[in-house]
């Protein structure tokens, strides 16, 4: 005999129902982002960046920043030479500090996209939380918490990242607060705008005639709704930070030189770019432009799979 709702109750979804309702959406997303080479393959190369950067202690030729493993005379080598003894091939070649070119990249890749991971999601749980308490309780609220939003977006990201660095000084620590603080109002401008949407819907009033918590609704029904447009910033701002904090650690105000980042390589080989030993500055460029690139595209595909406007 079949169980009937009482009257005024919201009705009860099995949970084998929703198990295959989240899998074909799942699936419909994979077949979507799949339609997209260039997405697919800047995510791999993405991939293969966050591996490569995890695993640099295994996969390194070299420790570049143990000193007694450096020897002087191995400075400034061409890409495929070999060490003094003829033990070790640099085969990007080596610094001004003899440190091999490829385990730099490794290693420095690790901090940027540390650096990146670690302030876009701290940037995203605090916009997300500004602009759902705005969206929510409208009025007096919203007009405060938004116009402190538009105050933030209305100084060049650089230019609030180098001051907050000359007053907090240099490190890594240093550098993410920065680049959270430069980039939380992005989130809270765009989750302001999704849950104005989802706040009239019938779902979030039924929730408070259930008489539940604000914060209950704000976070356990009307988040989720607004994940999406959420993660395609987080996807583009991902690039944002670790191309800005490159330029940070490149004017010399962002990571020291004990944890250098790409744009620390970047900065150190610029000296040489003119006098013959390219590859000191040029294939950290190019690492950064990779990974740059690879999550742009990634961002622009998501972009257009989570546009509502697309779908049918």
């Amino acid at each position: 005999m079949s169980r009937v709702a009482p009257p005024g109750s919201m009705p009860v979804v099995p949970a084998h129902v929703q198990a295959r309702a989240e899998t074909s959406r799942w699936r419909r997303f994979v077949a979507q982002f799949v339609t997209s080479k260039a997405a697919v393959v800047s995510l791999l190369v993405l991939l293969l960046a966050i591996g490569a950067a995890l695993l640099a202690p295994w996969l390194s030729p070299q420790n570049p920043y143990d000193l007694a493993s450096l020897d002087i005379l191995d400075a400034k080598l061409p890409p495929g030479s070999k060490n003094f003894d003829g033990s070790l091939t640099y085969w990007l070649g080596t610094d001004g500090q003899a440190r091999d070119v490829l385990s730099a990249i490794l290693y420095g890749m690790r901090t940027s996209l540390f650096v990146g991971f670690v302030s876009v999601t701290a940037a995203f749980l605090i916009g997300a939380a500004v602009g759902l308490i705005a969206a929510y309780f409208g009025g007096r609220m919203d007009a405060f918490l938004m116009r402190l939003v538009d105050m933030q977006l209305s100084f060049p990201s650089i230019l609030v990242a180098l001051v907050l660095l000359a007053a907090l000084g240099k490190g890594v620590d240093k550098v993410i607060i920065a680049l959270i603080v430069v980039q939380w109002a992005y989130f809270a401008r765009a989750a302001r705008a999704a849950a104005i949407v989802e706040r009239n819907k019938e779902y979030v009033e039924a929730a408070r005639c259930m008489a539940l918590s604000w914060h209950r609704i704000l976070w356990r029904h009307v988040f989720p709704n607004c994940i999406p447009p959420l993660m395609v910033i987080a996807t583009i701002d991902l690039a944002h930070a670790i191309a800005l904090e490159a330029t940070l650690s490149f004017l010399g105000v962002g990571v020291p030189v004990t944890e250098p980042s790409l744009g620390m390589l970047i900065s150190n080989g610029f000296e040489f770019l003119m006098s013959g030993t390219y590859w000191i500055c040029f294939f950290p460029g190019i690492a950064l432009a990779i990974v740059v690139v690879s999550i742009n595209l990634v961002g622009d595909h998501l972009r257009d799979i989570l546009n509502p406007r697309n779908e049918v």
